[in-house]
C-alpha cells in the first residue's frame, strides 16, 4: 500500500505527530510524509491511503492550508480511505467541536475521500508545545488502528 501522510505545521508539533504516525503506517508498504505546501496532484493519485494533519489556528484550519484543497480536481481521492489529525491545547467540551481535524475531514471527504476514523486531536501544552507526554506514542497506535480499519 502506497501511503501518505500530508502535514502543515507551525512549531513542528503536527510534523512530530506526522513522522510518528508515518513510521507506524511504514508495516503496510511505501509511506510518504509530505508538507502540504509541496503536496502535488500526483501524490495524491499516487496514494492508496491519505493521512492529513495541521494545527487548530483560531477553532479552525490554519489560513495556509485553505488553499492547498483548492489546487486539485474535485475528487481527486475518490474512494481512497482518508484520515485527519490535529495538534491543539487542550480545550472545554464545547469548543472540541472546532477543532481543524473536524474541518480536514470534511475537506478530505469532498475530495471524494472515505474517513476510516474519526478525526483525531493531540494535545500540546500551552499554546505552541511542546506535545504532552504520551503523544507521540499515542500517534503511533492512531496510526495502527488505521490500518486495522483499512485491512478489514
Amino acid at each position: 500500500m502506497d501511503t501518505l501522510v500530508v502535514y502543515f505545521t507551525k512549531f513542528g508539533n503536527t510534523q512530530q505527530v506526522a513522522e510518528a504516525i508515518a513510521e507506524s503506517l511504514k508495516v503496510s508498504g511505501a509511506t510518504r510524509v509530505v508538507e502540504a505546501g509541496d503536496l502535488s496532484e500526483g501524490e495524491l493519485e499516487a496514494a492508496d491511503l491519505v493521512v492529513m494533519g495541521t494545527p487548530t489556528h483560531n477553532m479552525n484550519l490554519p489560513k495556509p492550508v485553505k488553499p492547498v484543497f483548492e489546487r486539485f480536481p474535485k475528487r481527486i481521492l475518490r474512494g481512497k480511505p482518508v484520515a485527519a489529525f490535529d495538534t491543539s491545547y487542550r480545550m472545554s467540551w464545547f469548543l472540541n467541536r472546532f477543532t481543524a481535524s473536524k474541518r480536514l475531514s470534511s475537506k478530505l471527504r469532498k475530495l471524494g475521500g472515505k474517513r476510516v476514523l474519526p478525526p483525531e486531536t493531540f494535545i500540546v501544552e500551552g499554546r505552541e508545545g511542546p506535545l504532552a507526554e504520551g503523544e507521540l506514542e499515542r500517534a503511533g497506535e492512531w496510526g495502527r488502528a488505521i490500518l486495522d480499519k483499512v485491512d478489514h
